[in-house]
């Protein structure tokens, strides 16, 4: 994970937001070739999911076709939607701070192993939870350095304070149940990063992770309002303006990507989890009674989709939710799952979740109350058992004209992250092997084998020298590729080996040379970043030849 991370900051995929300044933690700006990348991320997406879009097999073998349409909605909504969807009095994960130095906790993110010292005299001092933020690969190593630290021995006795079988674990609310002081568990035990002491932790408290903001020229309470977590309900609300406008069909499903935010606690891992994030976000709106097909159907094809994108089938998982992990809303969910490098073998992170949320959205914003089996009523009655959030009152039932039917859409929602598969497809493409340099020496040779279709540049064109008349035909064939729309580079500069091992590392499908013979026999050498095969092209053919590919 080093290296990659080494090699987005230095080839330009990706940089720490405000660096000049120290950096802002969660938050990531993306360089030249970053945005060229995340944005063929959207646009393959987009392509795929929506303007593109095939027919439906029915489990009955019916064949049908669906509709599929885009929206943009605004980042900054009437704060009654997010009290309504639920994220104000849900939205929230447990945190935890230290006293000793003020740092902040997300409490289900604490890892650590546990140590005991049977010579100590103090109580506390028994047994101790080494906590840690090292990376996987490092962080039994450590603990036991912190444990050395705490315990005031040298750094190769730390080792002596953990049982054999001791493994890392992660703290979660179960870890605090009604056992938890029989256990010997307790926040009082933990030894927090950074601390000196043990016991420094306040107990674990709600945090809510909306960005609160202001808007008007008074800055008061009341004009508050809140920066959106999610692109959803952007949809939801609009449902109504969707049918009447653009006269769509149930089913059909209504695309949208764009920036959401939420103030995350403890941000980590790259652009896993920052606090600016982009969502490639589906709701797709069908009849109740055909929910469960539609929901089986977008969950097969979005993994399919990954797969097809170029992530490969040992490191991706579709992983169904157990009953008591589905969100308040959920009836069915499943996660797309990525075994990125910075986790621990066996662990996987999200890439996408794609749930079903029944008429959950769509009865919320008409009606402001919640279902009584999907969340408990009472968070949202007041005492004399009113909404206490209040709906628009509008009607955004669905009426079909063929079958004179009043209901309730059902939604499948599948809701990607453009970030965090772009992550994934960097990861997926990182390569290191071997390739002869100008000299046939073999030398190690780092390659992203990013899909064509993702690869930030399409093709490279390189004279072989810089007289000849070489220049002048790559020039022609760059000018040429930029009018069909490819994005392609040219360069003149260095030996014509150093110039394929730089293309290689930013990912580069094809390098097109131009050399001695073009002038002759009218061609072009075209190498292959993956195979290294070079074969000629004719010089008229080359634009087609490339685009072909891309196709292919």
């Amino acid at each position: 994970m080093d290296a990659i991370v080494s090699l987005c900051k230095r080839r330009g995929f990706l940089f720490q937001s405000s660096e000049i300044y120290g950096g802002f933690q969660g938050f990531w700006d993306y360089g030249p070739l970053g945005v060229e990348l995340k944005r063929n991320v959207r646009e393959a997406w987009w392509r795929d999911m929506v303007t593109s879009h095939d027919e439906y097999t029915a489990p009955d073998g019916a064949v049908s076709s669906f509709d599929m349409v885009g929206i943009e909605t605004s980042i900054i909504m009437n704060p009654q939607v997010w009290k309504c969807s639920g994220h104000y009095d849900l939205f929230h994960d447990m945190m935890v701070d230290c006293r000793e130095t003020k740092k902040r906790f997300r409490f289900d993110q604490i890892r650590g192993r546990w140590a005991t010292n049977g010579e100590a005299e103090a109580d506390e001092n028994k047994r101790v939870f080494i906590t840690t933020d090292a990376a996987p690969e490092e962080a039994v190593d450590d603990t036991e350095r912190r444990a050395a630290e705490f315990y005031e021995v040298k750094k190769k006795y730390g080792k002596k304070f953990f049982a054999e079988d001791s493994t890392i674990e992660t703290v979660d609310m179960s870890w605090l149940g009604p056992d938890a002081a029989a256990a010997g568990k307790s926040l009082d035990g933990v030894l927090a990063l950074g601390a000196s002491k043990v016991g420094t932790l306040t107990e674990p408290r709600e945090f809510n992770l909306m960005f609160k903001t202001i808007v008007g020229a008074l800055g008061t309470e009341e004009d508050a309002a809140f920066l959106r977590p999610e692109t959803a309900q952007g949809i939801f609300v609009n449902f109504k303006n969707v049918c009447d406008s653009s006269r769509v069909k149930i089913p059909f499903g209504v695309a949208q990507i764009g920036k959401s935010f939420r103030n995350e606690i403890t941000p980590r891992n790259f652009t896993f989890r920052s606090r600016e994030f982009e969502q490639m976000e589906i709701e797709f709106f069908c009849h109740p009674d055909t929910s469960q097909d539609w929901y089986k159907y977008w969950r097969d094809r979005r993994m399919a989709w990954y797969k097809a994108m170029g992530l490969s089938d040992e490191r991706l998982i579709l992983r169904e939710h157990d009953p008591d992990e589905l969100s308040h809303y959920s009836t069915g969910t499943a996660d797309v799952e990525y075994a990125f490098p910075f986790l621990d073998d066996g662990e996987y992170g999200e890439l996408e979740g794609i749930a079903h949320r029944g008429d959950f959205d769509l009865r919320s914003h008409m009606e402001g109350k919640l279902d009584e089996k999907s969340n408990p009523l009472e968070l949202q009655l007041d005492a004399d058992g009113n909404p206490k959030w209040k709906g628009s009152g509008k009607d955004l039932q669905y009426f079909d004209d063929q079958t004179r039917e009043r209901f309730t859409p059902h939604v499948i929602e599948p809701s990607a992250g453009a970030d965090r598969a772009t992550l994934a497809f960097l990861c997926e493409a990182y390569t290191e092997d071997e390739a002869p340099d100008d000299k046939g020496v073999m030398q190690k040779r780092v390659s992203l084998k990013l899909h064509p279709r993702l690869a930030p540049i399409k093709a490279a064109i390189f004279p072989l020298i810089k007289k000849l008349g070489m220049p002048e035909t790559a020039l022609g064939i760059y000018r040429e590729m930029k009018a069909a729309g490819l994005n392609v580079i040219y360069s003149q500069q260095g030996a014509i080996g150093r110039r394929y091992r730089q293309q290689d590392e930013i990912g580069t499908p094809w390098c097109i040379t131009i050399d001695g013979d073009t002038a002759t026999d009218g061609a072009v050498t075209v190498r292959d970043r993956d195979t290294l095969e070079q074969t000629r092209v004719p010089v008229s053919e080359v634009t087609n030849e490339i685009l072909s590919r891309l196709r292919g």
